[in-house]
């Protein structure tokens, strides 16, 4: 947070992480890897962590994530984005945005669209879309509309039903919906994805 904050950047533990923490399901350094989102650009990022990380890697650096370890803890930060989808596949046109507001909105749902900003003192929580209240009562609905955010990615309709399995949530009515109306465009994800998400 101290190198992002001395480049006028901001950084945010997002979506899962924040989650988890919440929830008292946040595993110890080295048990769950950490997800941040950040206004700087991937090659920025790379500059960042360079001192700072025990081993960076860029696998993911098309969708503009970098990876890093440091004392075992496995960390993912990756640039603001604005995706479109030609909803054909569920690869998006990834598209860097400059709001976390904007970031959080494209997420698959409000329990997963909070961020905390670290590079702020004090830190800030953000939720522009009553994630905490959705956690709070163990539902799951989505940002944008259900039929809007499942045609961008049919395997949020897998990971519903893995949430509803992992941590007892019920969905919310519109999602319900949405997900038998739906259910055929699951036909569009890997038999790879559908078994990853099966697993978990």
């Amino acid at each position: 947070a101290r190198r992002f904050a001395a480049e006028g950047h901001r950084l945010y533990l997002v979506g899962g992480s924040v989650r988890d923490a919440l929830l008292g399901r946040l595993g110890k350094p080295g048990e769950s890897d950490l997800d941040f989102s950040t206004d700087a650009r991937p090659a920025d990022v790379q500059r960042l962590l360079s001192g700072w990380a025990d081993r960076q890697w860029d696998t993911g650096i098309a969708y503009g994530t970098v990876g890093a370890i440091r004392r075992g803890q496995t960390v993912e930060i990756t640039t603001f984005r604005a995706d479109s989808y030609d909803r054909q596949t569920r690869n998006p046109e990834v598209v860097f945005g400059d709001t976390v507001e904007g970031d959080l909105r494209r997420r698959d749902f409000t329990v997963n669209a909070m961020a905390i900003e670290i590079t702020a003192l004090p830190t800030q929580f953000v939720d522009p879309h009553d994630g905490l209240a959705a956690l709070a009562a163990k539902l799951l609905d989505t940002p944008a509309t259900p039929d809007e955010s499942f045609a961008d990615d049919p395997l949020r309709m897998l990971r519903a039903a893995r949430f509803v399995a992992q941590l007892g949530f019920t969905v919310a009515p519109r999602v319900r919906e949405a997900m038998t109306e739906m259910a055929e465009q699951i036909g569009r994800i890997t038999a790879e994805r559908v078994q990853a998400e099966l697993s978990k």
